[in-house]
């Protein structure tokens, strides 16, 4: 038997904005028809969340649903009730075509906290525009984070979590690091 550990196992660190490795999460990859009425109610089920629309993700803590592709959600729940849900949605979709995986020990997590400037440190290692209104709370992107994949949200305007995969978590959290460093802005609202 072992224990679970997540992949920096917590590492932190504090400049214009934190940055955190948040632990262990859980992750369900589901893939299928997501116009289904069957997709649609065993994904919320396992979240109680409403299902998001295109580039969006409804999210609450460690539950919720994010749209990643036309055919594909990540269903983010507690990490204990990871191996309950994904047989719930097997259970809920037996008859319909789908591919429900547990993502959680392939993926990290990172939360950056502390103001505005969450959306600077983003600007400084992704193509995305991070002016509000462009990208507010409820938006999810998936996109590249200087060399990697990444995707992220902000629950707030003054937070963004980030998804990875694992084997990338240190390059990752060294990215937000160097650019959570106090020196020069991107500038994204210019």
């Amino acid at each position: 038997m072992f224990e679970a550990v997540s992949a920096l196992q917590g590492a932190s660190c504090n400049g214009i904005v934190q940055v955190r490795e948040i632990g262990l999460q859980g992750m369900i990859t589901l893939r299928g028809d997501l116009g289904s009425a069957a997709v649609k109610k065993a994904a919320m089920a396992a979240t109680g969340q409403d299902m998001p629309s295109q580039r969006k993700a409804n999210i609450e803590d460690d539950t919720g649903i994010a749209w990643m592709s036309p055919d594909e959600l990540l269903i983010l729940v507690p990490y204990a009730t990871v191996d309950a849900r994904l047989e719930a949605l097997g259970k809920a979709l037996e008859k319909q075509h789908h591919l429900a995986v547990d993502v959680s020990d392939a993926r990290a997590v990172f939360e950056l906290s502390g103001g505005p400037d969450v959306r600077e440190v983003i600007a400084k290692l992704c193509p995305v525009d991070m002016s509000a209104g462009a990208f507010d709370s409820g938006y999810f992107r998936r996109t590249r984070m200087a060399q990697v994949p990444a995707a992220f949200w902000m629950p707030d305007g003054n937070s963004v979590r980030i998804v990875c995969f694992r084997s990338v978590a240190q390059y990752v959290f060294d990215l937000l690091k160097g650019a959570a460093a106090p020196g020069s802005a991107v500038g994204y609202l210019v």
